[in-house]
């Protein structure tokens, strides 16, 4: 299996939406996708890594770098969207994918990677285990804000 991992480009929000579309069951947008990669683009904290195979995007992640002005917590990283596609897993991929993100981070001076993932996803937790995530005492709390 010959797949590439690299930041992604324009050209490939239409795969990165289908894919996410697939294993998240969201129903993003290709236009909502293009006016939100254009903003971030050029923000090197914003970085989304994608997997290819044959031209086909089969892997991806958002890595999200917060830079903060505190020692003790230093920079860090939230990666979500983590997925590979179903007939794609079983095939070390998610794991390829987060030693890359491992890389990416530690030259981006980070001191921790966190983890956004939803509960249905069990298959994939026990990956991040294997990686070495630990679920923390914390939570992330999540207020919807009306607009």
């Amino acid at each position: 299996m010959e797949v590439t991992f690299r930041k992604a480009r324009e050209e490939d929000l239409e795969g990165m939406i289908r894919l996410t579309n697939e294993c998240f069951e969201e129903n993003t947008s290709l236009a909502y996708a293009q006016k939100i990669f254009a903003a971030t683009k050029n923000d090197p904290n914003n970085i989304y890594l994608v997997g290819i195979e044959n031209n086909k995007i089969i892997a991806l992640t958002k890595i999200t770098i917060i830079r903060t002005i505190f020692e003790g917590m230093n920079n860090f990283a939230i990666l979500n969207h983590v997925c590979v596609k179903p007939e794609y897993r079983r095939h070390h991929l998610g794991t390829r994918m987060l030693e890359i993100i491992e890389k990416i981070c530690i030259e981006q001076g980070c001191k921790t990677i966190k983890l956004w993932s939803k509960n249905f996803r069990v298959p994939a937790h026990k990956c991040y285990k294997r990686f070495g995530f630990i679920l923390d005492e914390a939570g992330f709390f999540e207020k919807e804000i009306n607009k």
